[in-house]
């Protein structure tokens, strides 16, 4: 019943807020089409997105190829994120070793690595994933760390004493405490990755939602702009979903491993 009734606020806001976008656009003529485009101009800019294209592939492989980055871009940051968030936990003397050099990039935003991603790897597609993985990868390390040292010390302590092997100890004890920490810093991870990604192909695309939302804005379009606008936030709520419904998984999992 509750899940019924947050489904149900949640979709009368959402015509709450079409209503009075239709009033302000179409209805009222409050706002101009020029600064801010009617429902019908979406829809338009939708149809021609998804049936001849815009500005030379449909919206389809379009998201197709952003889809591509992100997922490289997210898989990469968890791969290296994630265990080093581990060891950073666990040991104190990779602690210091890392921590500093950490502390010192992390606060550079990913967008700043942009021109070094260009001269490194060019303008394809391995320069944008370099940038999503600068994104992606902080939160991933430091959600991990403090998830493994939010464990409690003597479940530490009692697999010490019952002679647990290292990878053992890691892959039983310490990754299944640390889970629902790890998850949150995975959808931290997730949604920096959507954010940076437009950024990112904005410069020197030739596919890609952001290369759409550049045209557009070249074009003078705006509804085409809000249309990829809303592409982006509805494949990062979806990815989002789907990373949540791994999460209740995996920590039911972990909670059972740990009992």
């Amino acid at each position: 019943m509750r899940l019924s009734r947050r489904t149900y606020v949640g979709a009368t806001t959402l015509l709450v807020l079409a209503l009075l976008w239709y009033l302000a656009t179409s209805g009222l003529g409050l706002v101009s089409a020029g600064r801010f485009p009617a429902p019908g101009d979406v829809e338009a800019a939708a149809v021609q997105a998804f049936g001849r294209g815009y500005p030379d592939a449909t919206l389809v492989t379009h998201i197709l190829h952003s889809l591509k980055l992100v997922a490289i871009g997210f898989a990469v940051s968890v791969a290296l994120g994630v265990p080093l968030g581990l060891l950073m936990g666990w040991n104190r003397v990779a602690e210091a070793l890392i921590n500093p050099v950490f502390l010192v990039l992390r606060p550079i935003p990913p967008l700043a690595w942009i021109p070094l991603a260009i001269l490194w790897l060019g303008l394809g597609d391995e320069a944008k994933v370099m940038v999503i993985f600068l994104a992606a990868f902080p939160p991933a390390v430091i959600s991990t760390h403090a998830g493994v040292r939010a464990v409690p010390p003597p479940v530490i302590e009692a697999a010490q004493m019952l002679g647990t092997p290292r990878l053992r100890f890691v892959l039983e004890v310490l990754a299944p405490a640390a889970a629902p920490m790890i998850f949150t810093g995975l959808r931290l991870s997730l949604q920096a990755s959507w954010t940076t990604l437009v950024a990112a192909e904005l410069v020197g695309s030739l596919a890609g939602l952001g290369y759409v939302l550049n045209v557009a804005q070249q074009d003078l379009y705006p509804g085409m702009i809000l249309v990829g606008m809303a592409a982006v936030g509805v494949l990062g709520a979806g990815s989002t979903a789907l990373l949540g419904l791994a999460e209740r998984r995996a920590v039911v999992w972990a909670q059972g491993a740990t009992a």
